[in-house]
């Protein structure tokens, strides 16, 4: 069940915020209000002294502690049109450099080429990812 106690400006200050990764960003030094917008933000100072304002919305839990919500990756489809004309230059660059230094294929033994948007290695004689 949630906890529905109201947090204060004076319980906020100097409470830790973490990312969703654990790391500690720094302390709350105090609470704005943006003019025409719904909401506060925390002005949270960095071990280094940098002062970084972060959404209201963005906290997933406060309680001894502020802990954010994941931050949303950048979502991009795989294939863009735009992109494939330089893709397809820029490949057999990368087959080359990918013959001095590529593993070889275990079913044929010619070079495999290095795909970076799937992070696999590619055998383009067998048309399957090794």
């Amino acid at each position: 069940m949630e906890n529905e106690r109201p947090l204060t400006r004076d319980a906020l200050i100097s409470m830790q915020v973490i990312d969703a990764k654990g790391h500690l960003l720094g302390k709350v030094k105090d609470v704005a209000f943006a003019i025409g917008k719904n909401g506060i933000s925390l002005s949270v100072e960095g071990d280094a002294g940098q002062v970084r304002n972060v959404a209201w919305e963005e906290v997933q839990a406060a309680s001894d502690f502020i802990i954010l919500k994941p931050a949303p990756m950048a979502t991009q489809p795989a294939y863009q049109q735009s992109n494939q004309p330089q893709q397809q230059a820029a490949q057999p660059v990368q087959q080359a450099q990918a013959a001095q230094t590529a593993p070889l294929c275990q079913t044929c033994g010619k070079p495999l080429t290095w795909i970076p948007q799937y992070q696999r290695w590619y055998c383009y004689n067998d048309k399957k990812y090794a």
